[in-house]
């Protein structure tokens, strides 16, 4: 058989281009991996242990389903920043006339911001209890503390070095989450059940509003926008910006299917090790337990994990709530006034010896509220021709977007009717 010179030097030339583009694929990727943290936030941690240890394998759809919105829903987020290279708060603050709605819109925004700071300051707070034996005030002011040298780093030495210590960050999530995998089985039929949707009474739809919160979060879909402007800046249309958004596709699978992973396995975990066991609807509960079941490896392992979990997402919550403002109100405060505004009523909390979960727990509900002044105003933005030229929205992506919104605002109404006639 003979080959065409030609061929073989096209041939040739396409591999030896294979590797250019891979790398330099690598190179855009980053944003979705730290808005991505959003997902793997102690608030997650609480409601997906939570709801394995009381109801065992029954929720496992609601982590699919709730991960499946958030690909979808950040892309749209990422996609928007690197199109009109500013931020959703920041079109919002342009694009309200009205001060008094501006300020009622940051003030449902920032009250989501307190939500999860509440979640990760608790987290980090009961990490430290857990690892060091530090009381939970002084736990909750380190993780404070932390989080504020990550938003210097940010600040000072740009986007890229901030994305590889909150990558790295996400690396001992997964670890310290996943480890009890190794050694405690779980039941594949059982976990395949739980991929059929139902619930069992009032506080199963009290944790599936909690899980849907805590995966498909405000300030991550606010955030998201902002950081994806601040790596690329307005990025016009022609081939630069399709290979971009090819990047940013690519990115936020890697950052959902790793966020994913970890919340199913955080539900398994606790459905196949922790069901029944008393106490262990409660993080140092489920630390106990695990510890006795598993071994003191494993539950140490989940303890670094949660401090890894709050330590990066309330960094990110920071960065997020600082965008909003600056967006929406169109003024710029000072990030440690303004972080020790927001951080108020997670100390409040610890003060007052409120039960570090089920606050946890609590704080995922109101984000679950706050989910639909975010993501309908990114659909309608997204589908303006105008505003993102050749990456408008398809039919078909805005209806998927407008079903997932459509079926947060039920989940949230079906848990006030619940609530209200006591289940």
């Amino acid at each position: 058989m003979t080959f065409s010179p030609r061929g073989s030097t096209r041939t040739s030339a396409a591999r030896a281009a294979a590797p250019r583009r891979t790398a330099r694929l690598v190179t855009l990727l980053g944003p979705a991996i730290v808005a991505g943290v959003a997902y793997l936030d102690p608030g997650n941690v609480a409601s997906n242990a939570t709801a394995g240890a009381r109801y065992g394998y029954l929720l496992v759809w609601v982590v699919v389903l709730a991960n499946a919105m958030a690909w979808l829903i950040q892309y749209l987020s990422a996609k928007l920043g690197v199109t009109t290279g500013e931020s959703l708060p920041g079109l919002l603050g342009r694009r309200m006339r009205s001060r008094a709605g501006r300020w009622a819109y940051w003030a449902q925004a920032e009250l989501v911001a307190m939500a999860t700071d509440v979640a990760e300051v608790l987290g980090g707070a009961i990490a430290l209890n857990l690892l060091f034996g530090l009381p939970l005030l002084l736990g909750g002011a380190i993780t404070a503390a932390v989080s504020m040298a990550l938003l210097a780093l940010q600040g000072t030495a740009g986007p890229k070095p901030f994305e590889r210590v909150v990558t790295g960050l996400v690396a001992v999530i997964a670890i310290g989450f996943c480890a009890g995998l190794v050694v405690a089985p779980i039941s594949p039929v059982e976990a395949l059940g739980g991929l059929v949707p139902r619930f069992a009474d009032t506080g199963s739809v009290l944790l599936a509003a909690s899980i849907m919160g805590a995966t498909v979060m405000p300030h991550a879909i606010y955030a998201h926008s902002a950081l994806s402007r601040d790596r690329f800046g307005l990025v016009a249309e022609g081939e630069e910006r399709r290979r971009v958004l090819r990047a940013t596709r690519v990115d936020v699978t890697l950052a959902l299917a790793v966020a994913g992973t970890v919340n199913v396995v955080i539900l398994l975990l606790a459905a196949s090790t922790l069901q029944g066991v008393p106490g262990t609807d409660t993080l140092e509960g489920a630390h106990a337990a695990l510890g006795a079941a598993l071994g003191p490896v494993v539950a140490t392992l989940f303890a670094v994990g949660l401090l890894a979990s709050g330590l990066a997402s309330t960094s990110v919550g920071a960065y997020a709530g600082a965008e909003i403002m600056r967006g929406l109100l169109r003024v710029r405060v000072p990030l440690l006034v303004r972080r020790l505004v927001t951080l108020v009523p997670a100390f409040v909390i610890l003060a007052l010896g409120v039960e570090p979960t089920l606050a946890l727990v609590l704080s995922q509900v109101v984000l679950s509220f706050g989910i639909p002044f975010a993501i309908v105003p990114l659909v309608r933005l997204t589908t303006r021709r105008e505003l993102l030229g050749d990456a408008v929205n398809r039919w078909w992506t805005t209806a998927l977007a407008v079903a997932a919104a459509a079926l947060l605002i039920a989940l949230n109404a079906a848990l006030l009717v619940l609530l209200a006639f006591g289940g």
